[in-house]
């Protein structure tokens, strides 16, 4: 039986919201590189800055979004010191959730690549709620560009 073909690298100009960073010593685990635990936080601070500026409209008053899912495809070795570029874009939306495609890049090559599934909730009643329309016309420029390797 003949293996899968493997998909293509993601592509950083696919992801119409980014960020650089810095790789930190402290994100170092005992084999010089980066954890593995690590890339949840990347993934998540390029997100966060996403939904919670409130000049995108992401993120209404009285509503939050909480992570239901987080599925990440590493690809090479992380090392420090180095500069990263955090790419993200929305590649889904449900009712009331909406799945990211968000990447790692160092220098010019996809380190990492995740999906995350994010429910939008209300902040009173703690339970999921439908993305108004006026939110879904929002995130329209953070929609993913062209099609996107997994």
């Amino acid at each position: 039986m003949n293996a899968a073909t493997r998909a293509p690298a993601p592509i950083l100009d696919d992801y119409p919201f980014r960020l650089t960073d810095n790789v930190r010593f402290m994100d170092l685990d005992p084999n010089n590189h980066v954890n593995n635990a690590i890339y949840s936080s990347y993934f998540e601070t390029s997100r966060v800055m996403l939904t919670k500026d409130s000049s995108y409209g992401i993120t209404p008053d009285g509503l939050s979004w909480v992570l239901a899912r987080l599925d990440i495809h590493f690809r090479a070795e992380l090392h420090w010191p180095n500069v990263i570029e955090l790419g993200t874009g929305i590649a889904r939306v449900g009712r009331t959730s909406l799945t990211f495609a968000q990447v790692v890049f160092s220098q010019g090559k996809c380190i990492a690549s995740a999906d995350a599934t994010t429910v939008m909730i209300g902040l009173d009643s703690r339970q999921p709620t439908a993305i108004p329309q006026e939110v879904i016309e929002k995130m329209q420029p953070w929609m993913m560009r062209n099609s996107r390797a997994a």
